[in-house]
């Protein structure tokens, strides 16, 4: 009986434990815990014409597997802009389990 109750105590102490690290799957100034949902500004220039719009986007699921090319680079060849007037991001989450952190370009 000991030892069920000391396996059970670690289980809930690990899983606990793991819970907490694994809760911001994306990079993002704000942070919910259950869901992150948020818009923020990187950087803007001297540019004013922006009449178009590039979005690159990674995944993650879990913390543990992520893949995509959410690179400025990627966002400027998606929405075929040459001049950058702003770069923003986007970061979604869901209760640590998945998560897409994208770059929006605007420019011409």
């Amino acid at each position: 009986m000991k030892q069920a109750y000391l396996v059970l105590s670690l289980s809930l102490i690990t899983a606990v434990g793991l819970s907490l690290t694994g809760c911001q799957i994306v990079a993002t100034p704000a942070l919910g815990w259950i869901v992150t949902d948020v818009k923020y500004g990187d950087l803007a220039t001297t540019a004013t014409a922006a009449t178009k719009e590039g979005k690159a986007c990674t995944q993650s699921i879990l913390g543990w597997v992520s893949s995509g090319d959410g690179s400025v680079a990627a966002a400027k060849a998606a929405g075929g802009i040459t001049t950058v007037a702003s770069v923003d991001h986007t970061a979604h989450q869901i209760l640590g389990i998945v998560g897409e952190w994208c770059t929006v370009v605007k420019g011409s």
